[in-house]
């Protein structure tokens, strides 16, 4: 006869984690994607610079986009891997393509790609504002407690401090490219667009990133949150 075998309860990562900043450390680590994903939303922008520095044709530029974002797409169906990633430049592709054959211009390609920057620039200002920084949702989503206490990390002044520093970086990372972008597009200058696209995406994101880690090697907050729930753990015990 068979019997139930209790699973073995795994460390989480608060218990290897004693300050907040080795806390985000850990969190934040499994949010990276891979170089094959940043690989993938680039090479529509170099099919489309390609072709139109070739040709200056635009309809055969955005075509040519459009059709190697659909390569990759399928070659992911193929290999039954995640969608995650090329699907985003697909979806990206196509927003690109609408905005440049609707108006004719070449430049205009790259219009979604600034506008949504400046949405999330001043979307992750107010964040730090209101202090509810974006960060800190990230951070949470990675909680073994987030389904049952997703906004836990809130009630930690320390964890929300450390999260508004981390996203002032994200901050800087949308206002660096639109302070490039900008007048690239406003001087119609297609070629320099999209090679600023491409350096300033995963690049630009990577060294966010490893400022990030700069300023979390250097904290030490402590975690006033898991604190609490340890001194309520215990009184708990106790009674």
């Amino acid at each position: 006869m068979s019997r139930d075998v209790t699973p073995e309860v795994t460390p989480t990562d608060r218990a290897n984690a004693e300050t907040v900043e080795e806390l985000i450390r850990h969190r934040l680590s499994s949010a990276l994607g891979g170089w094959r994903g940043s690989i993938e939303t680039a090479l529509p922008t170099v099919a489309f610079i390609g072709v139109w520095s070739w040709r200056q044709d635009l309809t055969l530029a955005v075509w040519c986009a459009v059709a190697v974002a659909v390569v990759l797409a399928v070659a992911r169906l193929v290999q039954r891997s995640s969608l995650q990633h090329v699907l985003g430049a697909v979806f990206a592709t196509g927003i690109a393509a609408f905005f440049a054959m609707r108006s004719g211009k070449a430049e205009d390609a790259f219009l979604p790609g600034m506008l949504l920057s400046g949405g999330y620039l001043i979307g992750t200002l107010i964040s730090i504002l209101v202090r509810w920084p974006v960060v800190g949702f990230l951070v949470g989503a990675g909680d073994p407690k987030a389904a049952e206490d997703p906004f836990g990390w809130r009630r930690d002044s320390g964890m929300v401090r450390v999260c508004s520093r981390l996203t002032w970086v994200l901050v800087a990372l949308y206002a660096v490219r639109l302070s490039i972008q900008v007048p690239l597009y406003l001087a119609a200058q297609v070629e320099a667009l999209g090679v600023a696209k491409i350096v300033l995406g995963w690049p630009l994101w990577i060294g966010g990133v490893a400022v990030m880690g700069w300023l979390l090697v250097r904290g030490s907050t402590p975690q006033e949150l898991e604190a609490v729930r340890d001194t309520a753990a215990r009184t708990s015990d106790a009674d």
